[in-house]
């Protein structure tokens, strides 16, 4: 059986929503964080606290530092929604302006300046390979990545068109103590916290 481009459209569009919905039912009944993906529903098991948010609350106050007063790092909900693409997701830091984030409902993700994501012990796939994918098909211009078990990180930018769909031309990899760029601003990574060893209780290799 053959399905017209528009029926397709339709039926891709109602499970989307079917997919939203379930994910909205279930953020405040089980622990840790649902997204929407390219290729489905992604259930991030986060510990709430330790270094993942104190990573993230130390990214933040470093780029509201260097960043002018009409632009916020900001961290938590709304999510960020493609509908258009079926993705929705929330980035750990969302660089947006001010008046940018004055609307009803998920953010628009191409008003993002740059979207930052502290890579989860309980999943790191989702962060390195999965929004990878997923943030360049939303237009989101500079995605930076922050990885707490390897002290590494890395930041994309130039979107460009691939036979897989736009993708992220550039990466500057960097390790923790180095300055790194975020779209027009350097913030330093010394004393970023790292995963521990849950035996030996030293960094993570």
């Amino acid at each position: 059986m053959t399905i017209a481009p528009d029926n397709a459209r339709q039926g891709a569009s109602h499970i989307y929503r079917a997919m939203r919905d379930f994910v909205q039912s279930m953020d405040d009944t089980i622990p840790g964080k649902f997204e929407i993906t390219k290729k489905g529903i992604v259930h991030d098991m986060m510990v709430p606290i330790g270094p993942h948010e104190l990573t993230t609350l130390h990214l933040r106050k470093r780029l509201e530092k260097v960043m002018p007063e009409e632009l916020v790092a900001h961290t938590g909900e709304p999510d960020v929604e493609d509908e258009s693409e079926g993705i929705m997701r929330r980035p750990d830091v969302m660089v947006i302006a001010l008046a940018d984030m004055e609307v009803p409902g998920s953010f628009d993700p191409r008003t993002l300046i740059a979207a930052l994501e502290v890579v989860s012990r309980s999943n790191p796939d989702n962060d390195w390979v999965g929004k990878m994918s997923d943030y360049p098909l939303m237009g989101i211009p500079v995605y930076a990545v922050f990885d707490p078990r390897t002290g590494t990180g890395a930041v994309l930018t130039d979107i460009h068109s691939t036979p897989d769909g736009p993708r992220y031309a550039t990466r500057k990899d960097f390790v923790y103590g180095e300055d790194v760029t975020i779209a027009d601003w350097a913030i330093p990574t010394d004393g970023l916290p790292r995963y521990r060893d849950e035996n030996t209780q030293e960094p993570e290799s």
